[in-house]
């Protein structure tokens, strides 16, 4: 798996049963889409492992997962606790209004008056709708992220925002 861009997906968190399987806590939109994206790279302090994902499915408010090589309950409790990424090559492709989080963080942000406002730091997902959390030398902007009001382009090559926002708000 590329070490290039890789985006962490998940946890093990425990363990299902005594055959091997093991508790998932996903962070993808549907929790069931983390089985999709095989290998995993698990990570935990400075060690890695790849692993492939031979079944899953959802159980009660979670995910369960069987992987290969894996096979009793002493195997899946020495891999709680592990990090779960994937390649993001994976992940399938956008219409061209769409983007991953990961494609904006560390963007530059300009406003409409041509002012840096800084990097996108993070984005928040508030229900309404989501918020990029744009670091300035100065300061911090939450600007909410809806195309064609606030957020008026994106050129992800030149790694570039612009938004109609006020550099003082």
């Amino acid at each position: 798996m590329s070490q290039e861009k890789q985006l962490h997906v998940g946890k093990i968190s425990g363990v299902f049963g005594i055959k091997g399987w093991l508790k998932i806590f996903s962070f993808t939109t549907q929790r069931e889409d983390i089985l999709k994206y095989s290998p995993w790279l698990l990570k935990k302090n400075n060690a890695t492992q790849t692993v492939e994902v031979l079944t899953g499915q959802l159980q009660s408010k979670g995910v369960v997962a069987q992987l290969k090589g894996i096979a009793d309950r002493n195997d899946a409790e020495a891999l709680i606790g592990w990090d779960i990424f994937i390649d993001y090559a994976k992940l399938p492709p956008l219409r061209p209004d769409e983007y991953y989080w990961l494609d904006l963080i560390g963007i530059e942000v300009e406003n409409t008056d041509g002012v840096v406002l800084g990097l996108i730091e993070s984005i928040l997902e508030t229900g309404a709708n989501d918020v990029l959390i744009v670091q300035g030398s100065e300061r911090q902007h939450a600007i909410p992220f809806i195309q064609q009001q606030t957020v008026l382009m994106i050129d992800l090559p030149a790694r570039k925002m612009r938004v109609d926002w006020d550099a003082d708000f």
